[in-house]
């Protein structure tokens, strides 16, 4: 039986790929819905994003819920400067149709896990975790329903990609991610160490170009753009490409390794806000409350994203 999920994101390049990769795998993966948080631009992007997403893949039925429009506490962070000003610029593709859902985000979350039997609905979160937060705080009773929350977030010995110490997505809302690994949902946490080894190379990008689709024009031009920013930041042969590491974990998880961790949210130090301490050898009798990713295989990882492309 497929892995019934919602995911939750902030597209973002890299979300759509995800999305893709899930859409592209109906043995193994059933989208419930799909839930925008604002995150990497504004919620009425996101939003808008998910759609054109969805439209590309013909798959204009998919429920999509408008949530979070900031995080819980602090001001919203974006992240033009990485994914352009639409948040997937390197595609021209026309406005989306399909209407979003009339409910928010955080009602569609709860009212999915409450109703369908417990431990059947996985939480793929690709963006930061506010979506998340808002609705294990609004009905605490949902936390042992979550089969799994999977999440693409923070870093261990990586460090940080939006400040020395913290990774994007948890510095956005720390607040929230500290409500999430403190929830006691079993949380797989894939970390800038993992999705640091599944670089976009030409040969891999050659191989999705090769497909001909305009599934696969589009993912080109995605990341021809998205890819700039960290080959010139950290002088790489590609950039890495994090949230798709998500469903690729719940399609083959025998492309990664790790192991469970004490995982905290620092959310008192300016200095180190988002940071998210991750008790790697055990030096605390802290309990271990997260499942971290360490490695992926890259060109198995490429494999399935190239597969799923070719499928849409």
């Amino acid at each position: 039986m497929p892995r019934s999920i919602i995911i939750d994101t902030d597209p973002g390049q890299d979300d759509a790929l995800a999305i893709l990769l899930a859409l592209g795998n109906p043995e193994a993966i059933e989208v419930i819905g799909i839930t925008a948080v604002a995150g990497n631009v504004p919620l009425a992007l996101t939003s808008r994003n998910v759609r054109v997403i969805c439209e590309l893949a013909d798959r204009a039925d998919i429920t999509v819920c408008a949530g979070a429009d900031q995080p819980l506490l602090r001001p919203l962070v974006t992240a033009e400067h990485v994914h352009g000003k639409t948040g997937l610029d390197g595609a021209d593709l026309p406005e989306p149709a399909m209407p979003l859902d009339p409910r928010h985000g955080v009602d569609f979350i709860i009212e999915t896990l409450m109703t369908r039997s417990p431990g059947t609905v996985t939480l793929c979160a690709l963006g930061p975790l506010t979506n998340l937060a808002m609705a294990l705080i609004r009905e605490p009773r949902i936390a042992p329903r979550i089969q799994e929350i999977v999440l693409m977030g923070g870093g261990c010995f990586e460090g940080g990609n939006i400040t020395p110490a913290a990774e994007f997505n948890i510095f956005v809302d720390p607040h929230a991610a500290k409500v999430v690994f403190g929830s006691g949902a079993p949380v797989t946490m894939v970390p800038l160490d993992t999705t640091h080894k599944a670089l976009t190379t030409p040969a891999r990008v050659a191989a999705i170009k090769a497909i001909g689709s305009k599934v696969s024009r589009a993912t080109v031009g995605w990341l021809d753009f998205f890819e700039r920013f960290d080959v010139q930041k950290y002088g790489s042969e590609g950039g890495p490409l994090h949230d798709p590491c998500v469903i690729a974990w719940l399609i083959k998880p025998e492309l990664f390794s790790g192991r469970p961790c004490n995982v905290e949210i620092e959310t008192t130090s300016e200095l180190t806000m988002g940071m998210t301490v991750v008790d790697w050898w055990g030096v605390t009798q802290r309990p271990k409350n997260a499942h971290v990713l360490g490695h992926v295989q890259a060109d198995g990882f490429f494999g399935l994203i190239s597969q799923a492309i070719a499928r849409l």
